[in-house]
């Protein structure tokens, strides 16, 4: 029988399972012996998500389908961690007459009672992936709530600086070069132009993205709808108030919000996030 290894982990998952790559090859290189199996192929995927179906060393070993009979991994959420994207694969298998063996769990795939073992065990896994995802989610909305950043710092809530802005050490940090434009954008807006006009503007004078881009309605739309600009950064739906430099008060930032609205064929259809009185100065 010829077997397909394959081994998956995450920086966090190694920290906190110890389940190195190392590890786990070892592990089934001897499972292979015990079983007599011939090893065609080891896939290793280093640092990437279970959640995830676009992991190169995975692709590459459904592409070899044919090449080998046996999937064998350590433990079912080495290879996927949401029941949908692993029952898809059981599907794509038993079509192909390939099996599927986790060493640990000593699962048999080719009866009904081992399918629906790996079907129970890999909706645990989900539950477990989610129910870390819900305490993510609280975790950073308590940061957020308590978060209060000061004249001399403004700490950030983990995103990646937006255009105008950059970090450094977690601090939010002014790029004047950037800004300039920024300013030029809302001032443009609220002149009357339209983001298409904006961006011919910003094009056609050679300024591009932070990414070496043209400049689209898409980008655009993105940077009017950031309260970062205006001295707030949006989590969800809590303000956090930073002392970065600014380029809108927060009543000028409500009015290009309400005339984004007013342009678009079916206002209803625009979510509408204005900054309350409240964070008035």
């Amino acid at each position: 029988m010829r077997t397909a290894i394959y081994v998956r982990v995450s920086t966090e998952e190694q920290s906190t399972e110890g389940y190195s790559l190392g590890a786990q090859k070892a592990i089934l290189a001897d499972y292979c012996i015990a079983e007599g199996w011939e090893v065609f192929d080891v896939y290793e995927d280093d640092g990437y998500s279970g959640t995830n179906i676009k992991r190169p060393a995975y692709s590459r070993m459904m592409d070899d389908i044919n090449e080998w009979d046996i999937i064998l991994v350590m433990k079912m959420d080495r290879i996927h961690r949401n029941s949908r994207n692993f029952m898809s694969m059981m599907d794509n298998l038993n079509q192909e007459g390939k099996m599927f063996v986790s060493s640990t769990e000593s699962l048999d795939t080719t009866n009904a009672l081992g399918r629906f073992v790996v079907d129970m065990i890999q909706r645990i896994a989900q539950l477990e992936s989610e129910q870390i995802g819900e305490r993510t989610y609280m975790g950073m909305r308590e940061k957020a709530e308590s978060m209060e950043n000061t004249k001399s710092e403004s700490r950030t809530l983990g995103f990646n600086p937006p255009f105008g802005y950059s970090l450094s050490n977690g601090i939010l940090l002014t790029n004047e070069e950037e800004l300039i434009v920024v300013r030029e954008i809302f001032s443009s807006y609220l002149e009357g132009r339209t983001m298409d006009r904006i961006a011919y503007d910003l094009n056609m004078s050679g300024t591009l993205t932070r990414k070496r881009n043209p400049w689209n309605v898409y980008n655009l739309r993105n940077i009017l709808h950031n309260p970062v600009y205006a001295g707030y950064m949006r989590w969800d739906d809590i303000l956090v108030k930073h002392f970065a430099q600014t380029v809108v008060s927060p009543q000028e930032f409500n009015v290009v919000q309400e005339l984004m609205v007013s342009r678009v064929k079916d206002p209803k259809k625009m979510k509408i996030n204005l900054i309350s009185d409240e964070y008035f100065e």
